[in-house]
């Protein structure tokens, strides 16, 4: 495990300029072509002798740039920049027409430096909706598996909660569909390579945490979390609407807590029989300090050699490989989770899924 968080950790490690450069091309590799021009066009600035204090904050950053998703924190800002309607100037980047990217966004920084600035505080919030589609088709292997198909679900890093509706939603996962018929939302992912098993599974429970909830029902957040949405991607506008909808409907089981905290927690709380009690997270380790990966791993491996045929665990993760410029989605399962199975490779929201399980 040792070995595993030093490589988890070495992968977003790197200096500011090489994170921008990574964060450059993996928008471009995902589908992005606007979000890589307003990274660019920030790191072509950065060196300036006059910036101001937003730049060089990001130029001084203590940390570790990419594992902060400090090059995400600066292009939200941007982007709620621009949706305000209150700075025109970036109008060619966001409509995608020829500009200097540069020379705008410069001018753009020195006039909104004061209010770019809290941006920089914390990580995005971004927990997609089109990523749960990786949780429904890795609990449809582990039924296969023979393990209950009635899942008792944890999430940490849910932001606003947005997965722990996806009882909610339907699925269509390479013809094998999952889901109420009057659903929230829709979801039918390119996919590639033979369908997953189609087992009738339902949810006993959904509950997360997040260090920093996100209320879906206060406009001022819900639009924070537009602000993170990738322009490109269009479709998740219309997705965070519905979630919104839904929330406001019938709100998440969502508390505020630190990831290793939460599981600690729920690990001790009683599993019913019949009941397969899962962890799962999406895009999200990377924003979790180290000691509480370990802990997290410790408290599984703890609760794993605990389990049993009637009370099986089940850990799901969906997470990037920066190396690689892509997404895994990884299982392991007690008893018996001695080793990870790679499922699949998967888009960042969930537009493919390329099935290996």
């Amino acid at each position: 495990m040792a070995q595993d968080q030093k490589e988890f950790s070495e992968g977003f490690g790197g200096n500011v300029a090489e994170a921008f450069a990574n964060q450059v091309e993996y928008c471009r590799k995902n589908g992005a072509p606007i979000t890589a021009r307003i990274v660019a066009g920030l790191a072509a600035v950065l060196g300036d002798a006059d910036a101001g204090p937003f730049l060089t904050r990001i130029r001084d950053w203590r940390g570790m740039p990419l594992a902060d998703a400090v090059p995400l924190r600066a292009a939200g800002g941007l982007h709620a920049l621009h949706q305000s309607g209150r700075e025109p100037a970036l109008a060619p980047i966001y409509a995608g027409d020829p500009a200097d990217d540069a020379a705008i966004l410069r001018d753009v920084v020195r006039r909104h430096d004061a209010e770019l600035m809290p941006w920089l505080d914390g990580p995005p919030q971004t927990n997609e909706a089109g990523r749960s589609s990786n949780f429904v088709a890795a609990m449809l292997w582990l039924a296969g598996k023979g393990l209950p198909a009635r899942f008792e679900c944890l999430e940490v890093g849910a932001s606003a909660g947005i997965n722990l509706m996806l009882e909610r939603y339907r699925y269509d996962l390479g013809g094998v569909t999952v889901g109420p018929e009057r659903a929230v939302m829709q979801f039918a992912p390119e996919w590639r390579g033979a369908p997953p098993p189609s087992e009738p599974i339902s949810f006993a429970s959904l509950r997360g945490c997040d260090v920093a909830p996100v209320d879906l029902a206060d406009p001022a957040q819900a639009q924070r979390l537009r602000a993170y949405i990738w322009p490109e991607h269009t479709e998740r506008f219309a997705r965070l609407d519905a979630a919104i909808a839904a929330a406001n409907e019938h709100a998440p089981d969502l508390v505020k807590m630190n990831a290793a905290d939460f599981v600690e927690q729920q690990l001790t709380m009683p599993q019913a029989e019949g009941t397969t009690r899962v962890l799962m997270h999406s895009i999200v380790m990377q924003y979790v300090s180290e000691d509480q990966r370990v802990r997290i791993a410790q408290a599984m491996e703890a609760a794993g050699a605990a389990a049993s045929a009637d009370k099986p665990l089940a850990w799901i993760s969906v997470e990037g490989d920066r190396t690689k410029l892509g997404h895994a989605l990884t299982v392991r399962y007690w008893p018996g989770g001695e080793e990870w199975h790679l499922l699949a490779h998967a888009h960042a929201h969930g537009a493919w899924i390329e099935w290996l399980g």
